[in-house]
């Protein structure tokens, strides 16, 4: 298969400032008036512009939101990266990210203190730029077909993240695809989904994924994974949720932790 690598997904902050917040008392005699509503303004702005320096990364999922139309599941998880360390802990020392602009995640991942990061993309890759051909030349990321076997030995990587892959999936496929990412993991798998209602890809979704995203309820997930033998991993789960309470961390896609196989 010919592997023709992509750009990482790109990240945008928005950035603020103080306006005209000086200009208040030079005017507050001849108009009361504009005092109070410039006032008003600059105390607004001040709040927004504390707010946006807080170091929390919901303005990224919002600029792509506008720029995309829908929020990305692997833009996900590079906000979940310091909730998922604090959940896996070791586990997080050797992992495969499994999904599209997966140079970008697997990139995040190798900059993390102890980690080894591996990358599946599901789909062809356009336009890389030289760190993402870099990885694939390495072997580091590969380009794959997850509806077929992944090339990797059982339990090959301590924990398997998928984020923007299973949504394109039917049922059929979706039976020998989960199994395959519980077979190559040791410590569990975790899966970004969108709520029902976000959109992907609105333009070229049809001709990259072959089918429009099918966005699934929770319910939906949890009767497919008791269907198919997937556990939930409880210990998982509570610790990734006590992190993202302490990390004030509220998640844009549906986040399921489940148990390889053993």
């Amino acid at each position: 298969m010919s592997r023709r690598p992509v750009n990482p997904s790109r990240r945008h902050s928005d950035g603020g400032g103080l306006p005209f917040l000086g200009s208040i008392h030079s005017k507050s005699r001849s108009s009361p008036l504009l005092s109070i509503g410039l006032l008003v303004v600059g105390a607004v702005l001040l709040i927004c512009y504390l707010y946006s320096g807080s170091g929390r990364a919901i303005s990224e999922r919002e600029a792509l939101s506008k720029i995309e139309g829908g929020v990305s599941c692997t833009l996900e998880v590079h906000r979940a990266i310091p909730v998922l360390k604090k959940a896996y802990g070791d586990s997080m020392h050797k992992v495969l990210h499994v999904g599209p602009e997966t140079c970008s995640v697997v990139s995040k991942l190798l900059k993390e203190e102890d980690t080894e990061a591996w990358g599946v993309e599901p789909y062809d890759l356009d336009d890389a730029d030289g760190n993402c051909k870099s990885l694939v030349r390495k072997g580091i990321v590969r380009v794959a077909d997850i509806k077929f076997p992944l090339p990797y030995r059982p339990k090959s990587f301590s924990l398997v993240i998928v984020s923007d892959a299973v949504d394109y999936l039917s049922p059929k496929y979706l039976n020998k695809t989960l199994p395959e990412l519980a077979r190559v993991s040791a410590d569990g798998v975790v899966i970004f989904a969108g709520y029902p209602g976000q959109h992907r890809a609105k333009v070229a979704e049809l001709s990259k994924f072959g089918r429009p995203a099918k966005l699934r309820s929770s319910s939906w997930w949890i009767r497919y994974f008791l269907q198919n033998s997937l556990e939930e991993n409880e210990a998982a789960v509570k610790k990734f949720e006590q992190a993202s309470v302490k990390m004030s961390y509220k998640p844009a896609c549906q986040i399921f932790h489940l148990k390889s196989y053993h």
